[in-house]
């Protein structure tokens, strides 16, 4: 994408910010149930959320950068990102079924929020942010149906 004015950016640095933050939260949430599953599917669950969390945390930066690239600075703080996001914290430890609920869930909620990037930046003829969301919901959407096939 050629080089534009902020305001022209804006819309699509603001959908990456969200993009960023439901990314991130949801990958500090799919951590914290990597740590504390328990129950007959441990191994199954455990093993399933540290390949999305790893996946989550490459993106992080993926996503981060893309902001950086477009000439603005990219959102880095739990205040941050509280402000931004729509997936929330789990509270105390859930039941295994619960956890991949709440993280297909999330998923979700992060297939929307790339969608959204995805009608920014072909608004604004950015084809390299519009790559980047056809990215992840594709990845998101795997994730959500390896997800949802265990409480099928």
């Amino acid at each position: 994408m050629a080089k534009k004015n902020a305001k022209e950016k804006s819309p699509v640095v603001d959908a990456l910010a969200h993009l960023l933050a439901d990314t991130y939260t949801l990958y500090l949430k799919t951590h914290n149930f990597h740590w504390n599953v328990t129950g007959p599917m441990f191994q199954t669950l455990h093993l399933l959320f540290e390949t999305q969390y790893t996946e989550l945390g490459l993106a992080v930066d993926e996503i981060a950068e893309r902001i950086r690239s477009l000439g603005h600075f990219a959102p880095g703080s739990y205040a941050e990102f509280g402000k931004l996001t729509r997936i929330s914290e789990a509270q105390g430890v859930p039941p295994a079924q619960e956890m991949i609920e709440s993280l297909a869930h999330g998923q979700q909620l992060v297939i929307e929020a790339a969608r959204r990037v995805l009608a920014a930046a072909e608004t604004a003829g950015d084809d390299g942010t519009a790559d980047l969301a056809v990215r992840r919901l594709q990845v998101h959407e795997k994730n959500e149906w390896m997800l949802r096939a265990h409480v099928e």
